[in-house]
């Protein structure tokens, strides 16, 4: 009996001693630049609109030339609760309003300018869309973000440094004034023809130093720190090269913002593909309008994007790592188009449809090689739910396989893959196979993954497994998560 309570004992000991060894390995150490906490809650939103509302939705423009009067400005039935409601139960998770466009016409009351909404009959010049924005928007639980012309048409001082003053002065009022805001979008649009108070003339500035953009980020960084700011190369986050919502095939979040500068050639691919060793974390986020234009037209009321096409710009933005920001421009009355909410209302009921069942539910997964034979990342990982667990390999491992078999032949259609990026974006090239007619074949195969990859089979297949194939990474790859559709 003492003999068999002894062989028990060192039968646990040696049980303890492996199963201490087998969570020993260290996890992987991070490669490249990585997001910082309020990028990576920026990935995790994946669907923000845009909302352009201004002047130019009464003179039917799209840019305004800044000789427009306030007294133009008058929605017959504004309700920004109605947007943020239809934002919120279509999916979005931020909004970014156009506080001022190119023509210098201001949504707020402005200290700083007789051009803005107090001197329009909207409310007998009491209203304040912005905060009517800011506040829908904390009612129902989307993040606020304003944009903000650099460009000014109306301003009789562009392209003095007086005129520098007035913008940092108009960003402390919105920054002070409408509580948290989580991104700041200012484009390319800088210097041109414009009213300028009268002058009715061209003027150019030299983008890379009038605005002194440094200090100006600076200031406003001081006021809300954790802001994220847009614009063509960054710093935070990066334009797509189109307007289409279209990401690159490959697409890198990294780039070296340092040698990026409007107007260098080649600029439009880089900023679509990223740079697969570049020295700076900015995601591309991809830019569309639910419309062909950017405010609304009455003309455009049959020309509104359908849920199909907006499945399209989904698999092209998010399915390729970006966020989406989507814009839908308020008609005269100050409401969404009912077109425009069908359409929208429409896209989520078929996003719903296309991804109702995640068929690894279930299913079992196992994987070609695992770090330090460590559970801890063990092929399981990628179907916990659990964003910050993941499959990894050795460090010296930088291909693998992800076999998920799903008990039974299921139709598929799409594989979302997500890489785990705190630990830096890492996949150059992947494929997957499909196990059909008793072997495995071919039905995909693509480039980078990032926050999240979604290819759509060309013809859906009927397997009853799936392979995914990691052929070539910076490091040894971390997936965090898989789906089948």
């Amino acid at each position: 009996m003492r003999r068999n309570k002894i062989l028990v004992a060192a039968l646990l000991a040696l049980s303890i001693v492996a199963c201490k060894s087998k969570k020993d390995a260290p996890p992987p150490a991070a490669v490249g630049p990585v997001p910082d906490a309020e990028q990576m809650a920026w990935h995790k939103m994946e669907k923000n609109a845009f909302i352009h509302f201004t002047i130019n939705t009464f003179t039917d423009k799209e840019w305004g030339y800044g000789d427009e009067s306030p007294e133009l400005f008058n929605p017959t039935d504004l309700d920004a609760d109605q947007w943020v409601k239809v934002l919120k139960e279509t999916g979005f998770k931020g909004v970014i309003l156009t506080c001022k466009h190119h023509d210098g016409f201001c949504l707020w009351p402005s200290e700083y300018t007789e051009h803005d909404i107090a001197n329009s009959p909207y409310k007998n010049g009491e209203g304040d869309i912005v905060r009517e924005v800011s506040d829908a928007c904390k009612k129902y639980g989307l993040k606020f973000g304003v944009y903000v012309s650099p460009w000014d048409r109306n301003r009789a001082d562009y392209g003095d440094s007086t005129y520098v003053t007035y913008y940092r002065n108009q960003l402390k009022e919105l920054f002070t004034s409408y509580g948290d805001v989580f991104e700041m979008w200012f484009d390319g649009a800088n210097g041109g023809d414009g009213y300028y108070g009268g002058a009715n003339e061209e003027r150019k500035i030299d983008r890379k130093t009038y605005y002194h953009w440094p200090k100006t980020l600076e200031m406003v960084r001081e006021i809300q720190p954790q802001v994220l700011f847009f614009s063509d190369g960054g710093p935070d986050l990066r334009w797509g090269g189109n307007e289409l919502a279209r990401a690159g095939f490959t697409n890198w979040n990294t780039i070296s913002s340092d040698s990026i500068y409007a107007g260098m050639a080649g600029i439009q691919d880089l900023l679509n593909k990223g740079s697969e060793d570049g020295k700076n974390w900015v995601p591309l986020e991809a830019n569309t309008s639910i419309r062909p234009g950017w405010f609304y037209h009455a003309k455009e009321d049959s020309l509104v994007k359908t849920p199909e096409q907006l499945l399209d710009i989904y698999l092209t933005s998010v399915g390729r790592g970006s966020t989406l920001l989507l814009n839908v421009p308020p008609d005269k009355r100050g409401q969404f188009h009912e077109n425009d909410i069908a359409s929208l209302k429409g896209w989520d009921a078929l996003l719903k449809k296309e991804f109702a069942k995640d068929l690894t539910e279930g299913a079992s997964i196992s994987a070609s090689t695992v770090r330090g034979e460590d559970d801890t990342y063990s092929a399981n990982q990628t179907l916990d739910d659990n964003y910050d667990t993941y499959w990894a390999t050795d460090d010296a491992v930088k291909t693998g396989s992800l076999e998920i078999d799903l008990g039974e032949s299921q139709q598929v259609k799409y594989i979302t893959i997500q890489e785990y990026i705190p630990l830096g974006q890492r996949v150059k090239e992947f494929n997957v196979e499909a196990w059909l007619n008793g072997k495995w074949e071919k039905v995909a195969e693509a480039t980078t993954i990032g926050y999240k990859r979604i290819l759509r089979l060309e013809e859906p297949v009927d397997t009853e497994k799936i392979k995914i194939n990691i052929t070539d990474s910076k490091a040894c790859p971390v997936i965090n998560n898989v789906e089948i559709y």
